[in-house]
């Protein structure tokens, strides 16, 4: 009785170890990893890139349950333009108060509180904060191995970014903005 006893308590203590063990972290490898953006407007599109400045993913076996991944906004670039031929004037206008006052907002913040899995696709949920403003997100998103793929949309205007928009504004006929740009977001673990 005393053995069974004892072989019982052994395994109730391995099991509960095993029940608690903590997620393992994967750090981004930030060099390697990249976001491409479009904004849209009624004309026409620019394309970009900004980096990510850090961020990781916390995984239980083969699920997200949670991760934070930081933007670095200060590093915004407009790809689709030359030097000389407006570049410069579209980068400094991003930059500004009438779209991500990134003097007074350096980053933003991803931070993912869970997901579901469909085979390789993730069905993420988290909070976004661009310009001090946190709302809440969801994207689907691909592994493979240390690689993780998404395309995500936002409506730049529930973060108060509302310059040029067609939703606030009346007359602007073509020089309005669309609401939502995309980002296409490749990471490397």
């Amino acid at each position: 009785m005393k053995k069974t006893l004892k072989i019982v308590l052994v395994a109730l203590i391995a099991t509960s170890f095993t029940a608690f063990t903590p997620p393992v972290v994967k750090k981004m490898k930030v060099k390697e990893s990249s976001i491409t953006w479009i904004g849209r407007k009624v004309t026409g599109k620019h394309t970009g890139t900004i980096n990510l400045k850090e961020g990781y993913l916390e995984m239980d076996n083969d699920r997200i349950v949670g991760g934070e991944f930081v933007i670095d906004m200060t590093s915004l670039q407009v790809t689709d333009l030359k030097a000389g031929k407006g570049k410069e004037k579209l980068e400094g206008h991003l930059s500004s108060d009438d779209f991500f006052g990134v003097a007074n907002h350096p980053t933003a913040t991803l931070v993912i509180a869970g997901s579901s899995k469909t085979g390789n696709t993730y069905a993420v949920e988290g909070s976004i904060t661009i310009k001090g403003v946190t709302k809440p997100i969801s994207f689907k998103m691909d592994m493979n191995g240390n690689n993780a793929t998404a395309k995500v949309s936002i409506d730049r205007t529930k973060f108060g970014i509302k310059y040029g928009s067609g939703s606030f504004f009346d007359n602007l006929g073509n020089k309005a903005i669309k609401d939502l740009f995309d980002l296409a977001v490749d990471l490397q673990f």
